[in-house]
This record gives structure tokens, sequence and C-alpha cells, in this order.
């Protein structure tokens, strides 16, 4: 083991490198966005309608082009900075520089976490590419017809056999009906040509606060074996995540559903520099000064909504 008494800021360094290779990042992040990189301050991103059905070729071809909508995510910059007195980098004796070093490379990782999450939290105030909330009872694109991508679902008048003691606290029986109704939801939707976008969906994500989560795993099982019935899907998959941020912000009787094996995903996240690691080390006229060194990140990164018809806000009432 290293001698605790002589850690120096190089080997503060490696403790960070080391947690951050070994550290896995927050398992919905990939199931519901993409990921680009961004070389300059801000990114347009050209959302292109769909490409027409085919049709019985009849008085020749019939050409159409595609609807246009865009949507800017600009990047921002965020840091992190943490201090370790010279002293306590010699009088350590105990893993707390390590703990907390861990906790910082956590951080870089779980940034995206709190990113995302704030989008799904003003999902149904805020905006996305067609000029509508994200989650909305009024979408609209082209031949599409009204479409909605947030239901309420009754548990009182589904046909349970297990009910809970309130919205906040549903059966796993009331909890795989409503996860049921979100992913049905997301087959009725059309896109601007009129025809079935999510048909060949069957891959699903379930992102629920703490007091769902418990209903939401038991769920799953039903969910499955309802799948292999109801939709006749042999291959359907469906996992499930516990987000205490959405906790944080209030959720206590709503989730969301997002379909994971669509080329095109709800959310968007953009960096246009990886975290990086700035020190100020013990040779540092800030050493001189303080005593101290500094070790810090930064990165220039955003989100941005992506496509509503992947993702479905279900609130039980």
């Amino acid at each position: 083991m290293a001698d605790q008494s002589v850690l120096s800021s190089r080997a503060v360094i490696g403790m960070y490198y080391e947690r951050l290779a070994a550290a896995t990042g927050v398992a919905w992040i990939d199931a519901c966005s993409n990921y680009f990189t961004s070389d300059q301050d801000s990114e347009k991103y050209p959302w292109l309608g769909m490409v027409p059905a085919l049709r019985e070729w009849i008085g020749g071809r019939q050409a159409k082009s595609l609807s246009e909508n865009y949507v800017d995510i600009v990047n921002k910059h965020y840091e992190a900075t943490i201090e370790f007195a010279l002293r306590d980098l010699r009088r350590d004796k105990t893993p707390q520089i390590q703990a907390r070093i861990n906790e910082f490379a956590d951080r870089g990782i779980s940034h995206w976490a709190s990113l995302l999450s704030t989008l799904l939290v003003n999902g149904a105030t805020a905006v996305c590419y067609d000029g509508q909330y994200f989650f909305d009872t009024d979408h609209l694109e082209g031949a599409s017809g009204t479409l909605s991508n947030k239901i309420n679902v009754d548990i009182s008048a589904l046909p349970a056999t297990t009910h809970g003691t309130a919205v906040t606290a549903p059966s796993p029986e009331e909890m795989q009906q409503a996860i049921l109704a979100a992913i049905s939801q997301m087959y009725t939707f059309l896109d601007d040509q009129g025809e079935p976008l999510n048909e060949n969906a069957q891959a699903f994500h379930v992102i629920a606060p703490v007091g769902l989560f418990a209903a939401t795993r038991s769920a799953l099982t039903l969910v499955r074996q309802a799948a292999a019935s109801v939709f006749d899907m042999t291959d359907f998959a469906i996992t499930a995540s516990v987000n205490p941020r959405l906790t944080a912000a209030g959720w206590t009787d709503k989730f969301v559903t997002v379909r994971t094996d669509g080329a095109v995903k709800p959310l968007i996240r953009q960096e246009e520099t990886m975290t990086e690691l700035k020190v100020k080390d013990e040779m540092s006229e800030y050493a001189f000064d303080n005593d101290a060194i500094q070790i810090g990140l930064d990165t220039w990164r955003n989100v941005g909504y992506g496509r509503w018809q992947g993702a479905v806000l279900t609130t039980l009432t």
C-alpha cells in the first residue's frame, strides 16, 4: 500500500484516472440519448421528415420533399474544482483523500445524468423541435394526425387482481399495465407521411423515481410475459432504472418510458471538449501562496430534446 504520509499531487491525479477507468456510466443515459461531438459554440441538427411509403405506380412518379425542422444546442462551460491543503496530503493516513477523488471522478460522469434529468423534468413545459412541449398531448407533423406522448393511467380502473395503496404506491400488476399503456401509446405514433413510426420497436427502458422503482422492477417480468402474448413479440426487451433526481424534483406518481432500439433517441448529448483535468500542483505559485493544491475539471457540453416519438410520460391517477 502506498505511504499516504507522502501523498503528492501526482498520486492524487493517478487516483483520479484510475477511478475514471473503472467507473461506469448511469445505465439509462445511453438508453435514452444519442451522443454527438461538437467543434463550435453551437450545433444545428436538421430534423428531416420521414421518406414517403411505397405507392402503386399510377400516373408516374410523385416526388415528395422532406419537411424540415431544426434543433439548436449551444455548448456551455462547466467546471468543478477541489482543493487539498498540503498538510492534509502530508498527514492523511486513511482513505479520505482517495474517497474524495473517487467522488470527484464520479461527478464528471454523473453530470450527464444531471443534465438529462433536467430535460425529463422540464419536458412538459419545454419546447422541442416541432414547436410543442416535448411531453405534450397535441403533437402534429404532416399526415400524422394529433398525437400524445403524455398520458394518464387511472390505476383504479385497471383490471388488476392486486391493487396498491395509492398512485404513489401501485402494485406490480398496476405498474405492469401502466408500462404497457405507455408502450402501446408509442405504437400508435405515425410519422409525417401517416405511416407507423414505431412498428418495429422491441426494446424499451423505464426511468422511474425512487418511490415507483420497486413496483417497476417487480412489474418487468409481467410486462415481458404480456408483450409476448399481447404484441406477439418473442424478442421483446424491457429494462428499468431508478432516477433519484426525478424524486428530488417532486416526481412521485409519474415515470418515463423510452424506446431504446431506434436510431434516433429522445434526447441528445453534445460535447465540444471531453472532461479535462487541470492542476495547480506543489510547485505552482498558488501552492506557494496558499499552502494547497487545486485540481479542476472543465468541459464544454450541453443537452437537448431529440425525437419526442421515442418517449412517453405516464402519470398515475
